[in-house]
């Protein structure tokens, strides 16, 4: 038996398990309350994975005697799963908050985007920058992430939208995923957008002939490690057949698919990811009913975004009926030079607000759902023994408050624990 471990939190008033069976998810009436003990200690092995949970005083007995790099005097407080954020484009150069005044006087997105804005004005100054400056932004933004609770992050590329450009940002996000102590899934996004000078069907050709087979030899021989695949599927980007292509191609690859679907336009994309086994699709504003019965019956998760829909003033995302639908609902920041918020509590408040979501629906959509979504809820999500130890510690005596407080998490967050090591202390 070892008696050396890594991490005891003790004595907290509330510890939020979220699953309890070793759910993969949470969906329909299992939604209605989540997995709460009161009064509960848990321990954290040397491997950084969770080794017991339980009531305090049996905890106590049965780790009396033995020693712990770390112990947290939990009373009055709650512990919850470190937060999960499914969908972030956190690597560029050149801000954009000049566009938002363009918004605020009645600019729309597409609006922006033809007139040379938007992603365009981002890929250029991403292209210019060095390796080194998109790295250094990149940490900066994602340790504000960490600070308001952030444990697994989605990271996408799609800046570059040519090979050299898009290489360089998933670089950056592979140097993270080896110095951070946070937990990356990366995605290449090369689909973000169609290069000036080409049409979608060349851009997609020159994905699919030139750089997945990149991205698979950079893999191969262990220099990049990518997870998802994503295209942006709209209307006068990449439409339904060329997404189509490049998401089987990302697929036969062994990349879980993960698209941008049905935001600005009813595009059938929800009914394409459905047919192809996706595991995620994000935004769904614009979804159809079919759509929604079709992600229900595949296990196809939604990622919904209520920053973007709230910046942009756009439909909200039907997550009361998706959930009653028994989608898989999962939550994002978005966060992009065009919706700038790192703080998935401000999201799981907005989805509550906006959405319709209950407390625990939210919860869960920024925990096992959105581990779901990236394919790491067998080890991320939940606190459950055997999973890894990433916690948040909150200075309340209910858990509810990380949601109700809108924009309080900076006070409320005392301590961000990764693999039983305090990342971030307040």
């Amino acid at each position: 038996m070892e008696s050396h471990h890594r991490l005891l939190l003790e004595n907290a008033q509330q510890v939020v398990l979220v699953c309890a069976r070793g759910e993969r998810f949470l969906a329909g009436p299992a939604l209605r309350s989540l997995a709460v003990l009161e009064g509960a200690s848990l321990v954290v092995g040397t491997d950084g994975l969770i080794k017991s949970i339980g009531p305090a005083d049996v905890i106590q007995r049965q780790f009396s005697g033995e020693t712990f790099e770390e112990r947290i005097d939990c009373s009055g407080k709650c512990v919850l799963p470190g937060l999960v954020d499914a969908h972030t484009h956190p690597v560029w150069a050149g801000e954009r908050v000049h566009e938002f005044a363009m918004k605020l006087a009645g600019a729309t997105y597409m609006d922006i985007h033809q007139a040379g804005g938007g992603i365009n004005f981002t890929v250029e100054h991403t292209r210019q920058a060095s390796e080194e400056e998109l790295f250094r932004s990149f940490q900066q933004r994602l340790r504000c992430m960490m600070r308001a609770g952030s444990t697994l992050v989605e990271c996408k590329s799609g800046y570059g939208l040519d090979l050299e450009t898009e290489l360089k940002m998933l670089r950056v996000i592979e140097r993270a995923r080896r110095e951070l102590p946070l937990s990356v899934s990366a995605t290449y996004c090369g689909a973000h957008s169609v290069p000036k000078g080409k049409t979608a069907v060349e851009a997609a050709d020159d994905i699919i002939s030139n750089q997945l087979p990149r991205l698979k030899e950079l893999g191969q021989n262990g220099e990049l490690h990518v997870d998802n695949i994503d295209v942006f599927c709209e209307k006068g980007v990449f439409e339904l057949d060329t997404t189509r292509r490049i998401l089987k191609a990302g697929k036969e690859m062994g990349l879980q698919i993960n698209f941008h679907g049905d935001e600005l336009h009813p595009m059938k994309a929800a009914e394409l990811g459905a047919e192809l086994g996706a595991r995620a699709i994000s935004h769904l504003e614009e979804v159809s009913d079919k759509g929604i019965a079709a992600m229900a019956a595949a296990g196809c998760s939604a990622v919904l975004l209520p920053t973007t829909a709230y910046m942009l003033r756009l439909k909200q995302p039907q997550a009361r009926k998706m959930l009653d639908e028994g989608v898989i609902v999962a939550l994002g920041s978005d966060f992009n030079p065009n919706a700038y918020c790192f703080s998935m509590p401000m999201v799981m408040h907005l989805a509550c607000v906006n959405m319709r979501m209950s407390m625990p629906e939210a919860l869960a959509a920024a925990t096992i759902n959105a581990a779901y979504a990236l394919g790491k809820s067998h080890t991320h999500g939940s606190l459950e023994v055997g999973k890894q130890g990433d916690f948040i510690i909150i200075s309340a005596a209910r858990w509810e408050h990380l949601i109700y407080q809108f924009g309080g998490h900076h006070e409320l967050i005392d301590y961000v624990i990764a693999k039983g090591k305090v990342i971030y202390k307040k």
